[in-house]
């Protein structure tokens, strides 16, 4: 049985991400086998010191021997806290960050997972001179209440419009039922995504 490489790797870590059962990668895991993969994935991990991806548009390297998940790492070393620590089992979207515009829980990412990958975390998404047509909206419609969910929703919705610049109702209610949010702003959150969508769209 040849050694996992790093396309092998690659491939199934996207698997992984997004759980499709359709992926390339899913020939992988069936070639090598549940314990197999494990051992191999451990064994490339071993030989990969430095872990290298792109965070909010700058080259940047970790050590993968951290035993860190990306959330800890933003938080705790990196000094970026508009990612929350909510669940801390990728219920709850309050950490969510966008891998290559895919919204994903950062609480429990390994950092092995983000070699290669282009990283935005809510720092990245907008600044207070210049915020995203997003952070207007919410603002505008006063989306939010005590707010500490908003990061999250906010990557959200920047990672449907990527997808889908034009959304309907459903679709942007669809791509926020991930991200959990008691305050009873769910409605406004909405609207302020469907504005955002309508401003991006403007010529």
């Amino acid at each position: 049985m040849r050694p996992i490489d790093s396309e092998d790797f690659a491939l199934v870590t996207r698997f992984l991400m997004s759980s499709s059962p359709d992926h390339p990668a899913h020939g992988i895991l069936v070639r090598l086998g549940r314990a197999g993969y494990g051992a191999a994935i451990s064994g490339f991990i071993n030989n990969m010191p430095i872990i290298r991806f792109r965070l909010n548009g700058v080259e940047t390297s970790v050590d993968s021997a951290a035993e860190l998940t990306f959330l800890e790492l933003l938080r705790d070393r990196l000094g970026l806290l508009g990612s929350h620590h909510g669940c801390g089992a990728g219920q709850c979207g309050a950490c969510h960050v966008l891998v290559d515009d895919h919204a994903l829980s950062s609480c429990d990412m390994p950092l092995w997972a983000l070699e290669g990958k282009d990283v935005t975390t809510i720092e990245g998404l907008g600044t207070p001179d210049h915020p995203h047509p997003l952070q207007r909206a919410f603002i505008a419609e006063q989306a939010m209440q005590c707010g500490y969910c908003v990061p999250g929703i906010l990557i959200s919705a920047a990672a449907l419009l990527k997808r889908n610049p034009s959304p309907t109702e459903t679709e942007v209610r669809q791509a926020l039922d991930r991200n959990l949010c008691r305050c009873g702003a769910q409605n406004r959150m909405v609207r302020a995504v469907l504005a955002a969508a309508a401003e991006m769209a403007a010529p």
